[in-house]
């Protein structure tokens, strides 16, 4: 077990970004308090890099800083580099250093491969919203399939013959409409020239006043879908 203790650089990192807790931290990068022991101690060697890369998104630094801020190993820069060539320990200062960009670079090729993975999920995600897209598609104009077979015919008759009563049309559209609305659970508020008690959370007054209660007569229909509420029905005073 690690002697190292990074609480106190942990819980600065975490005021910055305005979490209070450790169990704040796991539950909103989805690490495990296990985990976030392991960072405290600087046991980054025993975690994953998709677990550091969380808690670097988390914290809103980089990966890179989150490794030089918590382990007990630190990534050179050019200058300490060419300073610890000048030093007596050149040969150790060397080996020190390869270690690191060996294990540096392990953990950027993992970040590349995450990266990759991220994308790959990303287009399926994209891939399944369109396909479900043109299933509800497809599912709607199932529904409609009459109304988008006969209409047409229809309203083609009645332009050739204006005397056509209206009211042949009004099945077409209608049944269709109806189907669809059933399908996807949206039932109608009252209807048309109905005659109810005034409700102000389902009911738009149009013009006048009235009181809750008070009888109202229906000249535009409401819809919700189970208990949400989508349209008030309209309604006037008697």
């Amino acid at each position: 077990m690690s002697s190292t203790d990074f609480t106190e650089k942990l819980q600065n990192l975490m005021l910055l970004v305005g979490i209070d807790s450790f169990k704040a931290l796991g539950k909103t990068s989805g690490v495990s308090e296990r985990q976030i022991l392991r960072i405290r101690r600087g046991e980054l060697h025993q975690m994953r890099v998709e677990v550091l890369w969380a808690l670097a998104q988390v914290l809103q630094i980089s990966l890179n800083e989150l490794i030089a801020t918590f382990s007990t190993l630190n990534i050179p820069d050019s200058r300490t580099i060419s300073q610890t060539k000048n030093s007596n320990n050149q040969q150790f200062a060397n080996e020190n250093t390869n270690t690191q960009s060996l294990e540096l670079e392990s953990l950027q090729q993992e970040i590349a491969t995450l990266k990759q993975e991220y994308l790959r999920v990303q287009q399926q995600l994209k891939e399944q919203k369109y396909s479900l897209l043109q299933e509800f598609q497809l599912s709607s104009l199932q529904s409609l399939e009459s109304l988008l077979l006969q209409f047409p015919s229809a309203a083609q008759k009645a332009r050739e013959n204006p005397k056509l009563a209206a009211v042949n049309l009004l099945p077409l559209v209608q049944k269709p409409l109806e189907k669809l609305l059933s399908g996807w659970g949206i039932e109608t508020i009252a209807a048309v020239g109905a005659e109810i008690p005034y409700n102000p959370q389902e009911h738009q007054l149009l013009e006048g006043k009235v009181e809750p209660g008070d009888t109202v007569k229906v000249r535009y229909i409401g819809y919700r879908q189970a208990e949400k509420l989508l349209y008030r029905a309209k309604v006037i005073p008697l």
